[in-house]
Parts: C-alpha cells; sequence; structure tokens
C-alpha cells in the first residue's frame, strides 16, 4: 500500500493541475501497475478543485474504471473535497 498525503503537494487549498498531474504518473499510476492500493490522504486539505481532481483521476478511471476504484481509497476529506471526489467519480463512470 502506498498513502499520498495530498496537502504536501497541493497546500491547503489543491487546485494546480500540473501538480496533480505529477501525482498520478510518478506515484499513483506505478504503484497501481504493482497491484498496490492507493491511498490519497487529504487531511489538512481545506479544498481542491474540480480540475485538480479530475487531473489527479479521470485518466486512472478512464482508462481501468472500476477496477482502479477497488484499489484506490480517499482518506480524511472535508465534505467539500469529498463531493467534489464523487462529482468527478460520478461524471467518470457516466462514460465521459
Amino acid at each position: 500500500m502506498i498513502e499520498i498525503h495530498v496537502l504536501e503537494k497541493s497546500g491547503k487549498f489543491a487546485e494546480n493541475k500540473d501538480v496533480s498531474r505529477e501525482i498520478r504518473i510518478r506515484e499513483i499510476w506505478p504503484a497501481l501497475e504493482r497491484n498496490e492500493e492507493v491511498v490519497l490522504n487529504f487531511e489538512g486539505v481545506e479544498a481542491a478543485t474540480q480540475s485538480f481532481i479530475h487531473a489527479l483521476i479521470s485518466d486512472i478511471l478512464r482508462k481501468q474504471g472500476d477496477r482502479a476504484l477497488e484499489r484506490m481509497s480517499f482518506k480524511s476529506c472535508n465534505e467539500t473535497v469529498r463531493k467534489i471526489i464523487g462529482i468527478v467519480v460520478t461524471y467518470m463512470q457516466e462514460g465521459a
């Protein structure tokens, strides 16, 4: 299992799509390819943009679908961040 602390990379307001892209490419994808579980820990992150979350997980969901969601979890999300993650996941599951 790999746990990624989003706050350390994005700060309290996760908005930089380049940062989320780097997390996806350098940390999430390699872990999933090794069949590891990935925990995205949002402790301390007060807000995130939809574009940040989209850049973080949409490509993975597009390519691996529910298989990726079975190995990914989102930890310590406040209500705002949880809602945005839910929006992106639902959008991707609807075949966007």
